[in-house]
């Protein structure tokens, strides 16, 4: 397996691309310390590059550091027993079911991680390779986690991007069926989105909690984003096999997206990268109602 190093080479000196926070972190099911490895800013490590149809940014690679992942930072992973977490989770994750929960499932947790990704490393600079593996664990820890701390959202979004973390994966180290699993993946973020809105509007678990709705690192797209993405991946990624459940799916995405962003000729248009791939989501959705001859209330504003 490839790994890449948390610094690079270039005429013979080396570029730190993260380093070692002074203070350990203390994980809530083990009571361990363990190092957190933070990324440096700045200095050229970072270029941005384009912002795909998922809010996924993009980041170009730079002559210094060669290719960076900075989602593989966002994760802490407890090296002894396996508990992973977004790192401003570890201190606030604290009621004895949870943690109970956790610790019985420690060993299954590892042992599924390791079917994935085996080989993985929770004791040095991490890799493209580990970081996606901290991501299927801390979806794993998630799942056991009280509806307090929201799971439901996080396990959406940490799906989303193991995803893509899966594809870069193939791209890096192809013959792996990594493009196979980063489909799983994407299936599960679907759900999970849409079970995020479920829940939210049936008051059955709150994201008031959420600070950062991502999906990805560069920018927070709030509640809005979450229903785009939910649209958005059920065109995508949704099942085809039954097309008038399909359709029905994606009427209510079209619905939705021209509520939340006021669609349509009828309305004024708001700036923004986020109302710019919804209006192009917006498009292809009425695009194939339209060729299956569903047409709604919407389409006769236009």
């Amino acid at each position: 397996m490839i790994r890449k190093s948390a610094a690079s080479e270039d005429d013979g000196k080396k570029h730190s691309i993260t380093y070692w926070a002074k203070e350990k972190v203390i994980c809530p099911v083990c009571q361990r310390g363990f190092e957190q490895e933070v990324m440096h800013k700045g200095g050229g490590r970072m270029i941005a590059g384009n912002l795909t149809d998922e809010l996924h940014r993009n980041f170009e690679p730079s002559k210094k550091f060669g290719r960076i992942y900075p989602l593989i930072y966002d994760i802490g992973c407890c090296p002894k027993c396996h508990t992973a977490f977004f790192w401003s989770d570890f201190p606030r994750i604290k009621d004895s079911a949870t943690l109970g929960r956790l610790e019985s499932d420690s060993e299954r947790r590892m042992a599924a991680a390791e079917t994935i990704f085996p080989y993985y490393n929770l004791r040095s600079e991490r890799s493209l390779f580990d970081g996606a593996a901290m991501y299927y664990l801390a979806l794993m820890c998630y799942e056991k986690a009280d509806i307090a701390y929201a799971p439901t959202f996080k396990r959406a979004m940490i799906s989303l991007r193991l995803a893509w973390l899966c594809k870069d994966l193939d791209i890096a180290c192809p013959g792996h069926n990594y493009s196979y699993i980063a489909q799983v993946f994407y299936s599960k973020a679907l759900f999970f989105y849409q079970q995020t809105l479920i829940n939210e509007t049936s008051r059955i678990e709150s994201i008031e909690s959420i600070s950062n709705f991502g999906p990805d690192m560069d920018k927070s797209y709030g509640y809005d984003g979450v229903i785009y993405l939910s649209g958005l991946l059920e065109f995508k990624y949704g099942q085809k096999k039954d097309l008038e459940a399909r359709l029905k799916k994606l009427d209510e995405a079209k619905r939705s997206i021209a509520r939340i962003f006021g669609l349509g000729k009828s309305s004024k248009a708001k700036p923004g990268p986020l109302l710019d791939v919804a209006r192009d989501l917006y498009d292809k959705l009425a695009a194939e109602l339209s060729s299956n001859n569903v047409f709604t209330e919407d389409d006769e504003e236009e």
